[in-house]
């Protein structure tokens, strides 16, 4: 009998020790949304994103007579070397000083004898989005159409970088 007394013993021991029970019910989901503490904004000097639903203006790059003048240089110069069929060799080194690094990607693997272009016959004219100063197309002249030329650049004195070569859609 001393055996199951102490069993008892030690079993209520146990149970006085052990920590009680949750008995408080589980809070209910609230409905309601969290405010903010302070007005959300990402624009500088905390205004509205794109106010009135308008463009926001190029960001520090205007578009001047200089720039103008560069992109035709670039777009013309650029033509001038992609219009080489002929010449293997270099021509893909040629042509990269005025690509973007994704053009250059782009145009390695373009074989200059599948060029149909030969010669550039005129100077480059640009149509310029005045709200974008990072980015201009430029139609130039060839012996085989007016080619495309997107000409991109990333700050008002960074140069300006081709992008694409877009051949006559004739």
């Amino acid at each position: 009998m001393k055996k199951p007394l102490t069993l008892l013993a030690v079993a209520l021991f146990c149970v006085s020790c052990a920590p009680a029970g949750n008995t408080t019910t589980a809070p209910t989901a609230s409905t309601s949304q969290p405010t903010a503490s302070a007005q959300v904004s990402l624009s500088a000097d905390s205004g509205p994103q794109a106010p009135g639903g308008t463009i926001p203006a190029t960001i520090g790059i205007t578009w001047d007579q200089a720039s103008k003048d560069e992109a035709v240089d670039v777009a013309g110069k650029a033509m001038a070397d992609f219009a080489r069929p002929a010449v293997e060799d270099k021509w893909a080194n040629d042509l990269a000083r005025w690509l973007t690094p994704q053009a250059t990607a782009d145009y390695s693997a373009v074989d200059p004898s599948n060029i149909p272009v030969s010669r550039v016959t005129g100077t480059a004219t640009l149509s310029v989005d005045g709200a974008n100063g990072f980015g201009v197309m430029a139609a130039v002249p060839t012996n085989a159409g007016t080619y495309t030329v997107q000409l991109l650049r990333t700050a008002k004195d960074a140069p300006w970088k081709v992008n694409r070569l877009t051949p006559p859609s004739s």
